[in-house]
């Protein structure tokens, strides 16, 4: 069972991902993604877990603020996280984690979806 703590871990993971100085360190990134990430980025790109940890550290910044972060439980080990980053250019984002054997939480899927700037 997901519980609020695991909730509130997940949120907290998230942001760490979204951080300057853990994106800026291949291992710290390299920790919070499962073996088999995959990223479908907002330019439309698909990233796995090498290539996004090397994009992270060349280029560590956010380009904005992360907000309304929703987390919702799947299952016994899976939560859907969704936010929105409030920016230029902001986005939708959303991520899917998973609980794996050691009972951490790590980020198996993410997607990122530019807002329409009209």
């Amino acid at each position: 069972m997901v519980t609020p703590e695991d909730l509130a871990e997940v949120v907290r993971r998230e942001r760490q991902l979204l951080d300057p100085s853990v994106r800026a360190v291949g291992d710290s990134v390299a920790e919070l993604l499962h073996p088999d990430f995959v990223e479908y980025g907002a330019s439309g790109r698909i990233w796995d877990s090498a290539a996004i940890t090397s994009a992270l550290k060349a280029d560590p910044g956010v380009s904005g603020e992360a907000v309304e972060f929703s987390p919702v439980a799947l299952s016994e080990d899976v939560v859907l996280l969704t936010y929105r980053i409030v920016g230029t250019p902001g986005s939708l984002r959303s991520s899917v984690w998973v609980k794996d054997s050691l009972s951490s939480w790590r980020i198996r899927f993410h997607q990122g979806t530019r807002l329409a700037t009209d």
